[in-house]
C-alpha cells in the first residue's frame, strides 16, 4: 500500500477537496449506520421483554466522556419506555421502525455522496495519467522510440492505463471508505466492551494472515501477464503495417500461429491472476465466519458465567456491529488485491513517465530568429550506443543561402547527420554551431523553428489536406496554403478531390498515392518558409514528370535558403554548391558535381552505376 501512495500521491494531491468531501460523507455514513443499529436495542427489549427494569432520565454530560455510553444507553431505554407508556408497544415499535428507516436513508444518502465525491477524482486521475504519458511521449527523444517496440508503447498507453482505471481507481472508494467504517465500528465496540473487543482483535490476525497469503506474488504475476499482452499488441501493430508483405508471401498461417502462441500465453497468465484474485472472497467469508463463531462462543461464555460487561441484547447488538465490520475488512482486502494487480501496470507506465530525456535545454537558452552567417559542423562524432560510432570526425561549413548535398550508400550516416542539427540527437563529441552559437545553447523551439523538413517517408496525419499542409502553422489562410501547394505541384490534384482542401487523407495519407503524399509534405515545408531546408530524399516517391516539376519548384525555393539535401539519385543534386560523399560514417570526398566526376573517386563510381 505504501508503494501505491508513493506513486499515486501526486495525482491525489490535485483533488484534495474531493478527498476531503468523501472523508466527511463516509464518517457521517458510518455514524448513521451505528445509530441505526442502536435502535435495534429498544426494539429487542420491547419484542422479547427481556428487561423489566424502569429507567430514570439522566442529565446529558453526567460523568463526562467516560460515562457517555452509559448515559446514551440509559436515556435511550428511558425514552423508549416513555413511548411505550404513552402510545403502547405496537405504536412504539412502528415509530422506532420509522426512526430506523430515516437513519438508514441518511446513511445511504451520505454513502452515495461519499462515492459521488470520488467520481471526479477517479476519472480525473485516469485523464491526468493519459495526459502525462502523451506529453512525455512528445517530449522524449527519437532514440527512446528506436529502442522500444511501438506495440509495447501502445499497450502501456491503452491496456495498462485501463488496468489502472479498473483496478486502482475503482478501489479508491474502498480504500478511503473502509478504514473510516472500520475505525468507527471498532470504536463503538470498544465503547460497549473493551474486554470483548480486545479478544476479538486477537482473532483478527487469523483473518488477515489467510487473506495476505492469497495476495502474495499477485503483482509479479500481473506484470508477467501484461508483458504478454504487450507482445500481442506488438504483433497486431506489425501485422497492420506489413499486411501487404504477409499476403504477398502467403504468410497468413505463420502470423496466425505466432499470434495464437502469444495469445494463449497471455490467457494462461491472466487466468492464474484471476483465479488467485477470485479466491479472496470465499476465503475471507470463511475466515470471517470462523471469527464470529469464536467471538460468539467467548461472549456467550461470559454471559452464562455472569462475568459479561453487557447483557444479552447488548451482546446481540455487539455481534451485529462485529459482523458489519467484516464487510469493510473484506472490501479492503479485495482493494488490496486490485491495487497489487494495478501496480504492475503502473510500473510499466512509469517506464515511459520515468524515462530520461537526454535532450535538455540549458538553464538560460538563447533564442534565435534567423540564420545570418553559416551552419558549422565542427569535428563531430556520434554513436547511438557506446562502442558503435556512426559518424567520425565530420567537418562541414554551410554558408547562408548555399545548398549542400550528402550522398553515399545506405547506412553511411547521412540522415543521422542532418538529425543532429535540430537536436533530435546530441553529438557524442564536437560541436554544431549556427552563427557561431552552439545549438545546445539555443532554445529547442527557436532552433527547430528555423528548419523545414521533407523526409523520405511522407508523414501525414489522419486529417484534411488543408490541416496537413498548415500543420504547425497558426492562423494559416486558405490563400497561403494554396500558394504553397501550387509551388509543390499539388494544387491541381487537390482541387480534383471530392472536397478539395477539406478532403480527409486517411490514416498516414492512405487515400493518396506516394507521389501525392510527398508533394503535400513538400507544401507543408514551403508554407513554414524556414531559412534552413532539410530535404531527405524529398523527391524519391515522385514519378518522372512530377519529380521534374517539384525539383524545379524546390530549386526556386532553395535560391534564398540554406539547404541540406540527401540524395541517392545524383541527378537531383547536380546543381548543389557543395557535395559531400559519406562512406561508413566518414567524409571521403567533397566538391561540386563536376569536380567530383573529374576526381574519378567514389562519387564517380556511384554516378557511373546510376548511369548504367
Amino acid at each position: 500500500m505504501k508503494e501505491f501512495f508513493n506513486q499515486m500521491g501526486k495525482y491525489f494531491a490535485r483533488y484534495k477537496g474531493y478527498i476531503g468531501g468523501t472523508f466527511a460523507m463516509n464518517i457521517l455514513a458510518a455514524l448513521f449506520n451505528v445509530f441505526s443499529f442502536s435502535v435495534l436495542l429498544p426494539i429487542l427489549q420491547i419484542l422479547f421483554k427481556v428487561n423489566t427494569e424502569r429507567y430514570a432520565f439522566v442529565e446529558w454530560g453526567t460523568g463526562g466522556w467516560d460515562n457517555l455510553v452509559e448515559v446514551l444507553k440509559n436515556n435511550g431505554y428511558y425514552y423508549s419506555q416513555l413511548m411505550v407508556d404513552s402510545y403502547g408497544p405496537s405504536t412504539t415499535l412502528l415509530m422506532l421502525g420509522v426512526i430506523l428507516a430515516v437513519l438508514t436513508l441518511l446513511k445511504t444518502a451520505t454513502y452515495f455522496a461519499g462515492s459521488a465525491f470520488l467520481m471526479p477524482l477517479r476519472t480525473g486521475i485516469v485523464r491526468d495519467i493519459r495526459t502525462d504519458i502523451y506529453k512525455k511521449i512528445l517530449s522524449l527523444p527519437l532514440s527512446f522510440f528506436s529502442e522500444e517496440r511501438k506495440g509495447d508503447i501502445l499497450a502501456r498507453v491503452s491496456t495498462d492505463v485501463n488496468e489502472i482505471d479498473s483496478s486502482i481507481t475503482s478501489s479508491l472508494d474502498m480504500i478511503i471508505k473502509n478504514p473510516i467504517f472500520i475505525l468507527v465500528y471498532v470504536g463503538t465496540m470498544f465503547a460497549m466492551s473493551w474486554q470483548l473487543t480486545l479478544f476479538t482483535l486477537l482473532v483478527v490476525p487469523l483473518l488477515a494472515g489467510g487473506i495476505g497469503r492469497i495476495g502474495k506474488k499477485l503483482k509479479q504475476r500481473s506484470l508477467y501477464a501484461q508483458s504478454k499482452w504487450s507482445d500481442g499488441i506488438s504483433q497486431i501493430e506489425e501485422t497492420l503495417g506489413g499486411l501487404r508483405i504477409i499476403k504477398a508471401f502467403i504468410a497468413e498461417r505463420k502470423m496466425e500461429d505466432r499470434f495464437t502462441k502469444v495469445n494463449n500465453e497471455y490467457r494462461e497468465a491472466s487466468m492464474r491472476v484471476a483465479i488467485r484474485q477470485s479466491a479472496a472472497h470465499p476465503v475471507s467469508e470463511f475466515l470471517g465466519t470462523c471469527m464470529i463463531v469464536i467471538v460468539l462462543w467467548f461472549g456467550g461464555y461470559l454471559i452464562f458465567s455472569g462475568k459479561s460487561p453487557i447483557d444479552a441484547s447488548g451482546f446481540i447488538y455487539y455481534l451485529v456491529i462485529l459482523y458489519t465490520t467484516l464487510q469493510p475488512i473484506k472490501d479492503l482486502s479485495k482493494a488490496g488485491y486490485s491495487i497489487q494487480k494495478g501496480l504492475a501496470s503502473l510500473e510499466r507506465i512509469n517506464k515511459i513517465l520515468g524515462a530520461e530525456n537526454n535532450i535538455k535545454e540549458c538553464a538560460h537558452p538563447k533564442k534565435i530568429q534567423t540564420l545570418n552567417e553559416a551552419i558549422q559542423i565542427d569535428h563531430i562524432s556520434f554513436a547511438y550506443t557506446e562502442g558503435r560510432t556512426i559518424l567520425h570526425d565530420i567537418n562541414i561549413t554551410i554558408p547562408k543561402g548555399k545548398t549542400i548535398a550528402l550522398v553515399g550508400q545506405s547506412g553511411s550516416g547521412k540522415s543521422t547527420l542532418v538529425d543532429l542539427i535540430p537536436r533530435y540527437h546530441d553529438v557524442s563529441s564536437g560541436t554544431i554551431r549556427i552563427d557561431g552559437e552552439d545549438v545546445r545553447n539555443l532554445s529547442l523551439h527557436s532552433l527547430r523553428s528555423l528548419i523545414g523538413n521533407v523526409n523520405q517517408e511522407a508523414i501525414l496525419f489522419n486529417d484534411t489536406v488543408f490541416n496537413n499542409i498548415a500543420f504547425g502553422m497558426e492562423n494559416a489562410t486558405q490563400e497561403q496554403v494554396e500558394a504553397a501547394a501550387r509551388i509543390a505541384n499539388a494544387h491541381d490534384f487537390i482541387i480534383e478531390m471530392e472536397q478539395g482542401y477539406q478532403t480527409n487523407v486517411g490514416d498516414r495519407g492512405c487515400r493518396l498515392s506516394g507521389g501525392q503524399r510527398q508533394r503535400i509534405s513538400i507544401a507543408r515545408a514551403i508554407l513554414k518558409n524556414p531559412p534552413i531546408l532539410i530535404l531527405d530524399e524529398a523527391t524519391s516517391a515522385l514519378d518522372t514528370e512530377s519529380e521534374r516539376l517539384v525539383q524545379d519548384a524546390l530549386e526556386k525555393l532553395m535560391k534564398s535558403r540554406t539547404t541540406i539535401a540527401i540524395a541517392h539519385r545524383l541527378s537531383t543534386i547536380k546543381n548543389a554548391d557543395e557535395i559531400y560523399v559519406l562512406h561508413d560514417g566518414h567524409i571521403v570526398e567533397c566538391g561540386t558535381h563536376e569536380q567530383l566526376i573529374t576526381a574519378n573517386g567514389y562519387y564517380k563510381k556511384l554516378n557511373d552505376m546510376q548511369a548504367l
